[in-house]
């Protein structure tokens, strides 16, 4: 055991990890939103396609603020707040929606 304090909280590299999780989450869903993009120039604009690739692109940077503000939050203060709820429920919606766009425009 260190030679901490009881009731002295020591993170360790929790908020490390968890700030890189948050980053390689923006990353893969980035990638995600490119290749739809690039389907839909590829294959030809259409309009259910276009639409597709503007609701990922919405859905990203919706997912991609949500982010932004949760690796501020654990890179600024020493014990982060929780991450509300409908935080978490917005960025796995859009995580979820975004997938499901992607698929859609490849099928």
């Amino acid at each position: 055991m260190s030679g901490a304090a009881p009731g002295k909280r020591d993170p360790g590299l929790q908020p490390e990890r968890t700030r890189l999780a948050w980053r390689r989450t923006t990353l893969s869903l980035t990638v995600a939103a490119v290749l739809a993009v690039r389907t839909t120039l590829h294959e030809g604009p259409t309009t259910p396609a276009l639409l597709a690739c503007a609701l990922c692109f919405t859905l990203w940077l919706g997912f991609l603020l949500l982010a932004h503000h949760r690796i501020r939050a654990l890179a600024t203060t020493p014990r982060p707040a929780a991450l509300p709820p409908r935080h978490a429920t917005a960025a796995t919606a859009c995580t979820v929606a975004l997938a499901v766009c992607a698929a859609a425009l490849i099928l």
